[in-house]
């Protein structure tokens, strides 16, 4: 068991810090054998995550790479941008928050037990029925997943998702509705922490800025709130849908 408080590490002011681009950090680093990359812009594969990132959102060369990466009239996901370029048509916009782990109780759940590829069908059910976040079919070639069963049925879930050097974000904590109240998240986030920690990593996490109930709940077992983020869905220039012959 591992209760030793976490303070986070210190960057001169001048200096960006890792996590605020955590999915190119991720795929420029441990997870490089996964990127599909132009240039300044990389993406996991369609079957792993919707995650793409880019080199410095405020650089133009960055979103032409994107472009060229994902290809014309493509709806996609962009991370830390406030804005999209002209000639980018902006589908979604929304905000998120993100903590890391200060004084987090990590240790083993012994009921927990190891997801792999034969377990997808099962976890892609319990994610349709509780909406942590996307999760798609080769997610679990990530890192660690976790889960709890009862009576052979999977109840709840949590796992690894982005690895940006030094640091592992917990994902897809979920629990089905009928097994709520158990505390069962929380010893899946607790036994995934200890994992992330026992390689030398600190753990953090997302959340939509409007998952009160979640922010709640991680920063009662340890979590701080590191920075608020925005999101983006945007569409690719080019090939829009031809509306008159």
């Amino acid at each position: 068991m591992s209760t030793v408080a976490r303070p986070t590490p210190q960057q001169s002011p001048a200096t960006p810090h890792i996590l605020d681009n955590a999915a190119w950090a991720a795929l420029t680093g441990p997870h490089a054998h996964l990127a599909e990359r132009v240039g300044r812009a990389a993406r996991y594969p369609l079957d792993v995550s919707p995650f793409t990132a880019l080199a410095d959102p405020a650089d133009p060369r960055a979103w032409d790479d994107l472009a060229a990466l994902v290809g014309p009239g493509t709806v996609t996901p962009v991370t830390g941008a406030k804005s999209a370029p002209q000639g980018w048509e902006t589908v979604q916009h929304g905000q998120g928050v993100q903590l890391v782990d200060t004084a987090l109780r990590a240790e083993p759940a012994p009921e927990a037990v190891r997801l792999g590829p034969d377990d997808v069908p099962e976890i892609l059910d319990l994610i349709a029925l509780t909406e942590p976040g996307p999760f798609l079919p080769r997610t679990v070639e990530l890192g660690t997943y976790l889960g709890i069963r009862h009576r052979g049925r999977l109840i709840a879930l949590a796992g690894e998702r982005l690895r940006p050097p030094g640091w592992t974000e917990i994902s897809a904590v979920c629990t089905a509705p009928d097994h709520r109240g158990k505390g069962l998240a929380t010893r899946l986030v607790r036994a995934i922490a200890a994992g992330i920690r026992e390689r030398g990593d600190t753990p953090f996490l997302h959340a939509s800025a409007t998952n009160t109930g979640a922010i709640r709940l991680y920063e009662s077992i340890g979590f701080t709130l590191r920075r608020r983020s925005d999101f983006l869905l945007v569409r690719t220039p080019g090939a829009q849908q031809e509306q008159t012959a």
